[in-house]
């Protein structure tokens, strides 16, 4: 059994989602396991009806809506040769449940209602795309990744449990393929013990695709992106960008970590505990070969990667009574943080301070200040760019940060990281 896994751009529009059967037909006699995002920009239209109904933004709630589901039913149109098609209903089910939001009364959490609303795009992209299949003689079953995926009891960026959905798979997926070639499964979402909708974390699809292939014991997963493969920078940021044919597993989690965005840094994890191998394959030009990320670690080094990260803000925490920063200073910042739920992307101590850098967007710069104001002195600075190198040399870094003012810096054996900000 393979693993396929399709994000937005993959699935944009009718051309894009026949281009998905052409891929899937390059594997005849396979059996292949198929999660699929939301299509297009799905997501983001879904994040903003959510906001709207919890804003009671009613007028945008019903523009929203209703734009989006012309879009999905344009699609359809194109597809669907059959007009009494069951999927035109499941479709009309489906922004029926978005729709009836209006009514609910909000009395449970932002967090519930985001999840419940977001989780649709899914839903909708792979009833779609599996009427489609059925449609052009694939042997292919819709799978609801909600019966099988069981996380805990948090709405967003939840857990795994492990056992449970493990157990799932053995029972409710993998005897499927008896019947069925094809069986096509959302991205981003799972239920809890309650039975309700919960998600993965943005761009949680392709963690989505390493689920699968730990549970079922897969021979291989294949990421279809609208780029060769992994390359060693951002096309938007360098021109003469290089493939990495292979790489290892840590290598890739190094890079996910970092902020690359190709993978999503808790898929490599558990194809690692089982030493999966994971491909990066261009849905543009399929038959190419793209990146392999496996165990041998031979040839990370061989080329040097560059990441970047924009609109960073810079901390400065410092105790009100001018004592060291010590491991009870340390354990009073670090649960704040983790109260507040923020990501550090880079951290570094002295004896009187702490500098920690976080993505600005994913901080709410009032509450932060006023919770860690309580005991610390604070001073920050943001518009800032952090710049991370693995794999570097001098001239790399001279290159990089020309023209920048170094805020802070970090060098290890491998990566080195700067916090820069334009002269």
């Amino acid at each position: 059994m393979k693993v396929f896994k399709f994000g937005g751009a993959s699935v944009k529009n009718a051309d894009a989602i026949k281009n998905v059967a052409r891929i899937i037909s390059l594997y005849p006699n396979e059996k292949i396991g198929v999660v699929i995002s939301a299509m297009g920009k799905t997501t983001n239209a879904l994040e903003q009806i959510a906001s709207d109904f919890l804003a009671s933004n009613w007028n945008s709630f019903e523009e929203r809506i209703h734009l989006l589901e012309a879009f999905h039913l344009e699609i359809i149109d194109c597809l669907i040769k059959e007009k009494n098609n069951a999927i035109f209903s499941e479709v009309e089910t489906i922004f029926t449940i978005i729709k009836e939001l209006k009514n609910c009364q909000q009395s449970k959490s932002r967090a519930y209602y985001y999840s419940k609303t977001v989780a649709q795009g899914e839903v909708l992209s792979t009833k779609i795309i599996n009427a489609f299949l059925i449609q052009e003689n694939f042997k292919s079953k819709w799978i609801d990744a909600g019966q099988i995926i069981k996380t805990e009891n948090k709405y967003l960026e939840a857990n795994i449990d492990w056992l449970v959905t493990e157990n799932h798979f053995l029972d409710k997926f993998i005897p499927e393929f008896r019947r069925n070639d094809i069986l096509i499964t959302q991205g981003f979402m799972g239920r809890n013990q309650a039975n309700e909708l919960t998600t993965l974390g943005r761009e949680g699809s392709d963690f989505s695709a390493g689920i699968i292939a730990y549970c079922c014991n897969a021979e291989s997963v294949t990421i279809w992106k609208d780029v060769p493969g992994m390359l060693n920078a951002d096309p938007k940021w360098f021109e003469n960008t290089v493939k990495l044919d292979n790489i290892s597993f840590r290598e890739a989690i190094e890079l996910s970590y970092y902020g690359a965005s190709v993978i999503h840094p808790k898929t490599i994890k558990p194809l690692q505990n089982k030493n999966i191998p994971l491909y990066v394959k261009s849905f543009v030009n399929p038959e190419k070969e793209g990146t392999t990320i496996h165990s041998c670690t031979s040839k990370d080094h061989l080329v040097p990667s560059f990441i970047f990260k924009e609109n960073q803000i810079l901390f400065s925490v410092s105790p009100k009574d001018f004592s060291f920063i010590e491991e009870e200073n340390l354990s009073d910042i670090f649960r704040k943080l983790s109260a507040m739920d923020v990501k550090i992307n880079v951290m570094q101590n002295s004896a009187l301070n702490l500098s920690i850098v976080f993505d600005k967007q994913r901080i709410k710069l009032p509450e932060f200040l006023e919770i860690m104001g309580e005991s610390f002195i604070i001073k920050y600075n943001d518009g800032l760019q952090l710049i991370t190198i693995r794999h570097y040399d001098q001239a790399t870094i001279d290159e990089l940060t020309a023209n920048k003012e170094v805020i802070l810096q970090q060098l290890t054996r491998e990566t080195a990281r700067f916090l820069v900000k334009m002269k």
